[in-house]
């Protein structure tokens, strides 16, 4: 897995050991990054279940201000501080461990972009976005990019957002969410 564009180009990212972090492919990222482009440019990011922390990373590569990190794995957090401070972003990045639930009802800050990829089987989808509706953690124009496994589904119960755009790449969905 690698940076795919901008400052941080070509940079081998780690990633945590084991079976519980599925890294966003190439191909996948290389589309949602062409999509959201236009709107990275001094983007205040959320990278929730970072992992490795590679979108929040390939946000501020594309020209975001500042990417929150959000995992509640000790491996995961180690990863993303070495991804980090590889990528030498570590003065636009903050990494907090903790769950995205509670981060979520603990924060007052507004995002402009907030990945969601968390563990496909677990249903968090419709509590974060609950939580990101109910404190209006989402930027007036912002985006919300859910990636999801397509023999699962995804969660019908969207709040106040509304379907952007919605792709599928292999096994993988992408839907990207706007308010209502």
């Amino acid at each position: 897995m690698r940076v795919i564009s901008g400052r941080a180009r070509g940079l081998k990212l780690n990633t945590p050991s084991g079976i519980n972090t599925r890294p966003t492919l190439d191909r996948v990222k290389e589309a949602l990054f062409s999509m959201l482009l236009p709107y990275l440019d001094g983007a205040v990011v959320l990278d929730l279940f970072a992992g490795s922390g590679s979108l929040g990373i390939e946000a501020l590569s594309r020209g975001a201000d500042k990417s929150y990190f959000i995992d509640s794995s000790n491996d995961a957090i180690e990863c993303i501080n070495s991804n980090i401070l590889a990528a030498k972003f570590k003065d636009c990045s903050i990494v907090i461990k903790t769950t995205a639930t509670n981060f979520l009802k603990n924060t007052s800050q507004k995002f402009d972009i907030i990945f969601i990829d968390p563990p496909y089987a677990k249903g968090l989808y419709a509590d974060v976005l609950n939580i990101i509706a109910k404190n209006r953690l989402l930027s007036d124009e912002g985006f919300i990019i859910a990636e999801w496994d397509y023999e699962i589904g995804f969660t019908d119960e969207l709040c106040s957002f509304e379907i952007f755009k919605e792709k599928k790449y292999g096994r993988v969905g992408i839907t990207v969410l706007k308010w209502g």
